[in-house]
């Protein structure tokens, strides 16, 4: 299945919409530290209900060790500043779907580092910033794992 990951999240209802998303759809949610939150948090506790035991979710020190653990094949970036859409991709099981914090987004640093294969985008109208980060992690999973016959779902 595919591995989404939340890099540096800072708001816990998208990281605990992350969680019903990934006990929903069978990937892994991999986060990032510094957590901008604590993970029993009421709120992130409350977006997740009762699927957190469902979830496979880890935490990473660091970027270098969530590479270290994960061994990445192909890792996509996704940024407001891709130039490939998210839907041009023929996904795999194994992929990292990486997302940045609230509300900045991956830093240049992070867009650079030699693990991500491509930045993608999803598209929007113009004149908008973003979605909302468990908004965008949910159209690139479902998206991912369509691709793959929606593998395991009924």
């Amino acid at each position: 299945m595919f591995r989404l990951m939340f890099f540096e999240p800072r708001i816990p209802p998208n990281t605990g919409n992350a969680i019903r998303l990934a006990a929903a759809t069978g990937c892994e949610l991999h986060l990032v530290e510094p957590l901008g939150f604590d993970l029993s948090e009421p709120k992130l506790r409350r977006a997740g209900l009762d699927y957190h035991d469902l979830a496979s979710v880890t935490v990473h020190p660091s970027l270098e060790a969530a590479w270290a653990a994960l061994q990445p094949e192909r890792v996509f970036a996704f940024t407001a500043h891709g130039t490939t859409s998210y839907a041009e991709v023929s996904y795999r099981a194994g992929d990292v779907l990486l997302f940045g914090p609230e509300p900045t987004g991956l830093s240049d640093e992070v867009l650079a580092d030699t693990h991500i294969t491509e930045q993608l985008r999803i598209p929007m109208l113009d004149g908008r910033r973003s979605l909302n980060l468990s908004n965008a992690a949910a159209v690139a999973v479902y998206e991912a794992w369509r691709q793959v016959g929606f593998d395991g779902g009924r």
